[in-house]
């Protein structure tokens, strides 16, 4: 039976799978989190996608609260810079662009109105991009307006310690020195500390970052490293004063050998520079992001060193690695502390009654690997699908062979322009064509049924969309007045 589930490490990974797991087991299973005041955590992950509303509340967290403790900003979509082309700019929104037809989506007729005159950008008919624009933001879900956070991680991981110990989750305080494993099983028996205290367990949750103390240190799992496909392996990350008012969005800006991320907070601007050590030194990437920052510095810059990849296993004998401990994408689109809900949410669906079986442990894997590899997929689209010529790391990224599932999209997509969604993926259709659009990527032709209207009706429905966009976007306020009166900082 498991009856004791032990997690190694705090920060957003521990705390985000402490509340979960108490929410749902706190009355019928003892949690017990390990984590030592003397080890930091990565701490950077600011940006998220629209799905870490859903945990908030099925944790019962109220949105006002969380985001007035977090200093937290509302967030539409990201705009790229300089990614298809240098002067280049585009925005990949939250939501769906247009109206779709069950036949064909918006895109295909987007694309007949482009190629007779009667269309606008494809940005126009997206709410979330003329939202974004107009630095302007409500809660308008009739609309079909989408949205997302930034916040404070450290903050977060705060209030959700106070969440999970409010409900019966114990914290203890310590380092491991020792990890003890049944020499028959495999299966991880106890954690020894520095301390001299022992922990035992049932299931043990590795969220020790990027250590990965009990699935590689202890278990020795295979790691699968993608380096090869998203070269960058180095991150600066420095905070700054706020010195405008925070926009609705998250920016990423490419550069010679990577990209820059700023990230708006209520009180601060969270920045970044995401580098290939292989095209560019640390002291060159660190110059980069001092030389680009804006208002004065809140902290010293801080260098992450990664590796992009995933752990093969991510659940293992009797241990699940969440978080950095199972494997790493960079965070291009924001997908970091989405991974770890979707890993304990797994988690929790998948726990057995009884005991480990493996069956269990093969689909948790199964869909764990489906899941991280079609995001890998779409990050490295941003990569590939570029006309940049101006450094040797683009002309890497621009002609490097690509994982099948990848190249057969772009193939696709460049004859019928569209996305077809596998099961539950991440990414929408929608998220896909604001790359390959944004980035030069021009299919050749659209769906057949589009011709079936005239083209009075294609200006009518082109126009339809256009003007209902305009009627709600001149309603909102401002994304700075919106957060003052919904939810001001505590």
């Amino acid at each position: 039976m498991i009856d004791k589930i032990v997690i190694l490490g705090g920060g957003s990974a521990g705390w985000m799978t402490a509340a979960a797991l108490s929410n749902a087991f706190g009355k019928t299973k003892q949690i017990v989190l390990v984590e030592s005041n003397a080890i930091g955590t990565v701490g950077v992950g600011e940006a998220t996608i629209p799905l870490i509303e859903s945990f908030n509340t099925l944790l019962g967290i109220k949105e006002q609260d969380f985001l007035s403790y977090t200093n937290g900003t509302f967030k539409l979509g990201i705009k790229f810079e300089n990614w298809g082309g240098q002067g280049e700019s585009y925005i990949h929104p939250f939501g769906i662009p247009g109206k779709d037809s069950w036949m064909a989506n918006f895109q295909h007729f987007w694309l007949r109105g482009q190629q007779l005159g009667v269309a606008k950008a494809y940005s126009d008919y997206s709410i979330n991009i003329r939202a974004a624009e107009a630095q302007k933001f409500a809660k308008d879900s009739a609309a079909g307006l989408a949205y997302a956070y930034h916040f404070d991680a450290g903050l977060y991981a705060k209030l959700l310690r106070t969440y999970s110990e409010a409900k019966g989750v114990k914290r203890v305080e310590g380092k491991v020195q020792d990890v003890q494993v049944d020499t028959t099983t495999g299966y991880i028996q106890e954690l020894k500390l520095e301390s001299g205290e022992v922990i035992g367990g049932d299931l043990f949750i590795d969220c020790s970052g990027f250590a990965a103390l009990l699935s590689e240190k202890t278990l020795n799992t295979e790691f699968e490293d993608w380096s090869h496909w998203l070269p960058c392996d180095r991150a600066w990350a420095v905070q700054t004063d706020l010195v405008e008012k925070p926009a609705p969005y998250t920016r990423s800006i490419a550069h010679a050998a990577g990209w820059q991320w700023r990230i708006p907070l209520q009180h601060r601007m969270g920045n970044g520079c995401v580098f290939s050590s292989r095209y560019m030194s640390e002291e060159k990437a660190r110059e980069l992001l001092l030389g680009s920052v804006e208002g004065g510095l809140r902290t010293e810059p801080r260098l992450v060193k990664f590796k992009t990849g995933r752990s093969v296993k991510q659940w293992n004998k009797n241990c699940v690695s969440i978080g950095l401990a199972s494997g790493f994408l960079e965070p291009l689109e924001s997908t970091s502390l989405h991974l770890i809900q979707s890993a304990v949410t797994r988690l929790i669906r998948m726990l057995p009654a009884d005991e480990i079986q493996q069956p269990i442990v093969d689909e948790y894997n199964r869909q764990s690997k489906f899941e991280y590899e079609t995001i890998r997929d779409f990050i490295i689209l941003h990569y590939c699908v570029t006309s940049r010529t101006d450094s040797d790391f683009w002309n890497y990224c621009r002609t490097m062979d690509l994982p099948q599932t990848l190249q057969n999209r772009i193939d696709i997509y460049k004859h019928n322009p569209s996305v077809f969604r596998e099961h539950d993926e991440l990414f929408h259709e929608g998220s896909w064509q604001a790359v390959m659009l944004g980035q030069g990527l021009q299919p050749k032709t659209y769906h057949p049924v589009v011709n079936e209207l005239s083209e009075a009706e294609l200006v009518r429905f082109l126009q339809s969309i256009d003007n209902g966009i305009s009627q709600r976007v001149a309603q909102y306020p401002s994304h700075t007045d919106f957060i003052k009166n919904y939810c001001p900082p505590n």
